[in-house]
């Protein structure tokens, strides 16, 4: 294995603020690029779409549970596999505590192509408590890119809706490598219409665009939030 020189720490200092100077750089970048994506147009959905839950059939404004924004992750588990993918599973393990996200007036599912009950097993076998859906056999993944009738029949992906009363928009999707460094809570709410909502972000406007503080100041410990 070839490991990193071994240097003093004046020099290490010098090569530390080298590396510093890029990384501010890459973070300056960052914001700029969540701001276009933040500008970008949106589409009403106006078809509608039918999943099999915990409470059985779903649509897809149920999937909302009533926020403002969804983030949907497509979890690859064809209807004839006995577990789901392993990356994917990978993926999901890190996803955070919900309530942060839900504090901002997002709700964060995972859906998938297999049957219910097969992705309620697997579930409690990876202990997880995110809501998790089937598509039941309709059209949803292949509408938004995330299944194909060809090789590869499945991709990994996260599609973002928006509601405006109950009308739903898709804001912004993102797959396969696009969703590497995913998982954290600023980073999915860097994927919606309305970001962080803190009041440093553009486009401006939409740091109070849910009626409650702006940013940081609404985080709590997630056992204090009022849903």
């Amino acid at each position: 294995m070839g490991l990193p020189d071994v240097v003093t720490r004046e020099e290490w200092l010098v090569a530390r603020a080298r590396l510093l100077a890029r990384e501010k750089a890459v973070t300056r970048a960052r914001d700029a690029l969540n701001a276009a994506r933040r500008e970008l147009p949106m589409v009403e959905v106006d078809k509608e779409y039918y999943f099999d839950g915990s409470d059985g059939k779903a649509t897809l404004l149920d999937l909302f549970d009533g926020r403002e924004q969804l983030i949907v992750y497509h979890f690859m588990f064809a209807p004839e596999w006995d577990a789901g993918c392993r990356s994917c599973s990978a993926f999901l393990d890190q996803i955070g505590h919900l309530s942060h996200l839900r504090a901002r007036g997002t709700n964060f599912v995972a859906v998938s192509r297999a049957p219910y009950t097969a992705l309620l097993t697997f579930k409690a076998r990876m202990g997880w408590t995110v809501p998790w859906y089937s598509t039941n056999g309709g059209d949803f993944n292949h509408d938004f890119q995330a299944s194909f009738d060809e090789e590869p029949y499945d991709v990994p992906a996260i599609n973002c809706f928006l509601r405006d009363g109950d009308r739903i928009h898709h804001t912004y999707a993102t797959f396969a490598r696009g969703l590497d460094g995913i998982g954290s809570t600023t980073s999915l709410l860097d994927l919606t219409a309305l970001g962080r909502q803190e009041e440093w972000e553009e486009p401006k406007g939409r740091s109070s665009a849910l009626g409650a503080p702006a940013g940081s100041a609404r985080v709590r410990y997630h056992d204090e939030y009022e849903d």
